[in-house]
């Protein structure tokens, strides 16, 4: 718990890394490399090593502001700050370790009757202990330059990524809104005419059932958030709400069938799924028949999988490699689009001929239940 916070929070992340890598730096790199390799070590020398790591956490908070002011300058300016800032800095710190050093701990001129006694290789032991005095300080200094640059491209990287998903989330509700609100305009056209037609027809009893049964019908879809699914038994409730509407005009000659086993009953499916399907049906299907027809909802699940079945037996329509050719509505199309959006390659949907005439819709979605889905997000 203690260490997502620090994650989530950049400044408690800088400082925990800031103190804690470089006390790390000075405790098992600088004082116990010279505590494992040396025969004998100053007492006084591990007093000396906290004292440049805190010199080291002060100049390295310089670089840090001067990397701040360079963050949204040109590529090449971050560049040349990197280098020119980290040499600089690390000839500081040996400056100042070199101070601290002779000045306190080690006397100078002990330091210098050394090199005289060392003769013409003290010369060379100079320009050596030079080039490793400043890649010392210039090693660590530019490793810290490194993994700030490291952090935050990565912090950044994170971000767009969040954005990104975040964009992608938003353009995936707009579609599937899209897609489920295209189709009620297209049923409330038929619905609309149907009643203008009894009104013609001077039928107001069942003109006035109908206006009430759409209004019903209408409260159930707006009600509903199409990105949130419903159950199968839910869904079968708002269906009886459009058949309603429909038995008006079709009165007997639309029958309805329903064949659900309880486990699917309570499985999680889009809401409103399956109205355009049934709307399809009746349009292609049953209106085309004087004497009607019949139509069929079967569900049940099977290997982890819901298989939902609509048919009717209407006359039916020609298929090519299972498509309708020169199909114009909307209901299957969307319908596919919705399904294909929420469950991409984990679904399917097919058309056949009923027999002996008619058609018949299959589609198979994973199976989620109310309680699974509970258990989950608990």
């Amino acid at each position: 718990m203690v260490m997502k916070t620090i994650l989530k929070d950049q400044k408690k992340l800088f400082w925990t890394l800031q103190i804690g890598g470089w006390f790390a730096w000075g405790v098992f790199w600088k004082f116990g490399t010279n505590w494992a390799l040396s025969d004998k070590i100053s007492p006084n020398y591990f007093l000396y090593v906290m004292i440049i790591t805190v010199v080291a956490i002060v100049l390295t908070l310089g670089l840090r502001y001067l990397y701040r002011f360079l963050w949204e300058r040109p590529l090449w300016q971050q560049a040349l700050g990197f280098l020119l800032g980290s040499a600089a800095v690390g000839k500081a710190w040996m400056e100042i370790r070199g101070f601290i050093y002779y000045g306190y701990f080690e006397q100078a001129k002990d330091n210098q009757a050394w090199m005289e006694k060392m003769g013409e290789a003290a010369e060379m032991l100079e320009k050596v202990y030079f080039v490793e005095t400043f890649t010392s300080g210039w090693i660590p200094m530019l490793a810290w330059s490194v993994l700030y640059f490291a952090i935050k491209y990565s912090q950044i990287f994170q971000e767009v990524q969040k954005s990104a998903l975040k964009s992608a989330a938003m353009a995936h509700e707009a579609q599937l809104k899209m897609l489920r609100y295209q189709l009620n305009p297209h049923f409330l056209f038929n619905t609309l005419n149907a009643i203008s037609t009894l009104i013609l027809e001077k039928e107001t009893a069942d003109a006035n059932r109908m206006v009430t049964r759409l209004s019903s019908f209408l409260r159930h879809s707006l009600d509903n958030d199409p990105m949130q699914k419903v159950t199968l038994e839910q869904e079968l409730a708002a269906l009886k709400l459009y058949l309603d509407i429909e038995k008006v005009r079709f009165e007997e000659r639309l029958r309805l069938e329903v064949d659900v086993d309880d486990e699917a009953a309570q499985a999680l499916i889009p809401s409103l799924l399956l109205q355009p399907l049934v709307e399809n049906a009746i349009k292609y299907g049953i209106a085309r028949s004087e004497r009607g027809g019949r139509l069929k909802v079967a569900a049940k699940v099977f290997a982890g999988d819901l298989l939902i079945e609509l048919s009717d037996d209407g006359p039916g329509v020609e298929l090519v490699d299972g498509r309708i050719p020169d199909a114009n509505g909307v209901g299957l199309r969307n319908t596919q689009e919705r399904l294909a959006e929420l469950y991409g390659n984990s679904h399917s949907f097919r058309l056949s001929e009923t027999d002996p005439h008619g058609l018949t819709i299959n589609i198979r979605i994973p199976f989620e239940s109310k309680s699974i889905k509970d258990r989950t997000d608990s």
